[in-house]
């Protein structure tokens, strides 16, 4: 047996918890072609041969969103066995609008009244059976989260694509019913009985979207419009309003025959009473700040730093490295070998995976987040702030995660439905410090100020405002101008986390760090050891005592130059730079190796003197910053490229991001200069010059175009 089943429903609706529950482990994660939106499919428990297809939330398959157009050209194109559509019980009405256009299409349709166990401890009766005549389908009423009624539903779907094939029930009520009867008529003879309802529908929206839409001839084209023309000035409505407000006649006269309250009038659930707090104009931001405090604490100062500090200390250096170099050396192993083997690869992956229990605690708590409900308010709660900066509340969310990790981050822009503000948000979102980056900041943090804790605070806010004046920059370019989109998003009601998809989650965002790991920082790590340990002396490569006289000093001294302006012109920094490029986390890593330690501590305790040496307090800040804001690393930048999906737009950003960084150093240091010890040079002028362009991008006024705001 060999067939498939999508999985389709509204965003919210527990449709990844059902997925989970009807495919375990065997689930295979990639890109819908050609797109950036996340593809899942897997195999079914139980049925051999039997395939899942988790297609994108959507409302409706009306081609507004590049969900909307994925979900539908697949059901049309690829026509699966049949559709488990998963139906929120809690809110029916809104949910049957999707149902109602799913088995027009004239596939075997399965409706799912998932969370029947909040339905039924509200007191509130669904008639499933007459719902299920109504719709000419199975309903089947389950509970994902709780696992109840999953097995018998799987059952019923394979039932149902075996079976023979009926054509759909109406859908449609008032005089709207009338005109698609007619123009299905009209298609007798030029489309399969089973998808006449549904492409009569269309064509009547003059929705020309439509894959395998029927090609009409001259007169039957005049007669659709002029039949269309009539209907539109009869009911003084569009064509497609018709259609919506038919449908939602339709499912309220079905929902008042099968759905029965416990009590009229407005009821506040327990999610309303949390709301009227956790979203309160007043309490939203504190509450919303005590959150992220209690998760950073948690994650980075407490039980993920414990966690962290045993990897890197124990785990990799005590009971892998130094038992490694003494059997190596014991066994007369060649220098060489034992240098690439401990020093390059050991040391260098080691010091990266153990930043991994980090962030899977980070990951897991953010997991819960989303599992209880409160990542979505989240959102809804920066839409106000983030409005006032040219991006939506959606944006907020890929750079919350984006602090744990750039690529996870970047990878969440894609619940944006709007290209402009979705590129925006992948431009900016790396600016926010990731867990790689906390190490660079936390070592300049105890080599040169102190080990004071504002380091970490500055950087973060140092972040928000790049974030903040590249919104209002980019705003004011004809590329990104216009309004960011009206904020919709459902709120899903409050409910407590399943932790299998908490785990699994975090370990999907773990995963994709430590294969990171295992490939990019292994090849780059071994290629820095190398490049330190060798040169040139007499024509020969050769192993070299001083790393001044290496391969890597070199290439060092030849790029050195273009950070001296920024205060960081020698050449172990413009390496540590470098080598930043290819992973944040690998600066420190790179100073210990250039300052001649083999093994140093997550925060570079061992190499604070020599920092100290060659950094001040301000160019120590240029350091940071320009290493906070430019190119992320190399799997960042993979991720940008995915996500554009493009290769010029990909260019842009990473260009945006280095002048971006370079500017601000510049301007910081130059600027800093000249406060501190009256320093006045070309530098200082070019340094005034970029303020001064900055402030006049941010402040500059705006003109009306076709009432969109666009630049002078």
């Amino acid at each position: 047996m060999s067939m498939t089943i999508a999985l389709a429903g509204n965003p919210n609706s527990g449709k990844t918890t059902l997925f989970n529950q009807l495919t375990g482990a065997n689930q295979y994660v990639g890109n819908w072609p050609g797109v950036t939106i996340e593809k899942k499919e897997g195999r079914a428990r139980g049925y051999s041969g039997v395939t899942l297809q988790d297609l994108p939330g959507v409302y409706s398959l009306s081609p507004y969103t590049p969900e909307e157009i994925i979900t539908r050209d697949y059901l049309l194109r690829e026509r699966p066995d049949a559709i488990i559509n998963l139906v929120d019980a809690t809110n029916l009405e809104r949910n049957l609008y999707l149902t109602s256009q799913l088995i027009e299409l004239g596939i075997p349709v399965v409706v799912a009244l998932n969370m029947m166990d909040l339905v039924r401890k509200s007191g509130d009766v669904i008639d499933s059976a007459a719902l299920s005549q109504a719709l000419g389908c199975p309903v089947m009423e389950i509970s994902a989260l709780r696992n109840q009624g999953i097995e018998y539903l799987l059952k019923q779907a394979v039932q149902s694509a075996q079976a023979a094939r009926s054509a759909p029930p109406n859908t449609l009520s008032g005089p709207a019913l009338q005109a698609v009867m007619d123009i299905e008529r009209m298609l007798e003879g030029l489309v399969e009985p089973a998808m006449r309802r549904f492409m009569a529908i269309k064509l009547f929206e003059r929705d020309r979207r439509v894959a395998g839409l029927p090609a009409l001839d001259e007169a039957q084209q005049a007669a659709l419009e002029q039949l269309i023309h009539g209907f539109e000035e009869q009911l003084e409505d569009d064509s497609e309003s018709i259609i919506t407000a038919a449908r939602y006649e339709w499912i309220g006269e079905l929902s008042a025959r099968a759905v029965r309250r416990a009590r009229t009038g407005h009821r506040h659930s327990l999610s309303d009473r949390i709301d009227r707090v956790v979203t309160n104009r007043v309490l939203a931001l504190p509450i919303f700040g005590l959150v992220m405090f209690l998760l950073y604490y948690i994650s980075v100062t407490t039980v993920g730093t414990l966690l962290t500090d045993f990897t890197n200390d124990t785990l990799f250096s005590e009971w892998i490295a130094s038992p490694l170099r003494a059997a190596m050396e014991g066994a007369q192993v060649s220098p060489v070998l034992v240098g690439l083997t401990v020093d390059g690869i050991v040391s260098g992956v080691g010091a990266v995976l153990g930043f991994v229990p980090q962030m899977l605690v980070l990951f897991i708590l953010l997991g819960i987040l989303e599992e209880v409900g409160y990542l979505a308010r989240v959102a809804f709660i920066m839409d106000r702030v983030f409005r006032r900066f040219g991006l939506s509340g959606k944006s907020f969310i890929p750079m919350l995660i984006g602090s744990g990790c750039s690529v996870p981050g970047i990878m969440a822009s894609r619940t944006i439905e709007q290209e402009r503000d979705r590129r925006m948000t992948i431009i900016t979102t790396s600016f926010i410090p990731c867990s790689a980056k906390m190490p660079i900041i936390a070592m300049f943090a105890g080599a040169i100020y102190g080990n004071s804790g504002w380091v970490a605070a500055l950087a973060y806010l140092a972040g928000v405002a790049a974030v903040v004046v590249s919104g209002v920059i980019l705003k004011k370019t004809r590329r990104f101008m216009g309004d960011p989109a009206p904020f919709v998003m459902e709120l899903p009601a409050y409910h407590l986390p399943r932790p299998a998809n908490v785990l699994r989650a975090a370990w999907e965002r773990g995963w994709s760090f430590i294969k990171r790991a295992g490939s990019v920082i292994l090849l780059s790590s071994v290629a820095l050891w190398f490049l330190q340990a060798f040169g040139l002396e007499d024509g020969r490569l050769v192993m070299v005592e001083d790393n001044n006289t290496s391969i890597l000093a070199a290439i060092g001294r030849l790029v050195a130059p273009l950070f001296a302006p920024l205060g960081f012109g020698g050449w172990k920094h413009a390496v540590a730079t470098f080598t930043g490029l290819i992973a944040k986390e690998n600066v420190v890593n790179t100073y210990g190796v250039l300052y001649g330690f083999a093994e140093v501590a997550e925060d570079g305790l061992e190499i604070w003197s020599r920092l100290a040496a060659d950094f001040t307090g301000l160019s120590a800040a240029s350091f940071i910053l320009f290493n906070l804001l430019c190119v992320p690393c190399f799997a960042a930048v993979g991720a940008i490229k995915r996500e554009m999906n493009s290769a010029r737009w990909t260019g842009f950003a990473l260009t945006y991001q280095s002048a971006l960084a370079y500017a601000v150093s510049l301007v910081i240091y130059q600027l800093g200069l000249l406060l501190t010890a009256g320093t006045f040079t070309p530098w200082t002028v070019l340094a005034l010059v970029l303020a001064a362009g900055l402030l006049y991008l941010m402040f500059r006024p705006g003109r009306r175009l076709n009432g969109i705001a666009a630049p002078v």
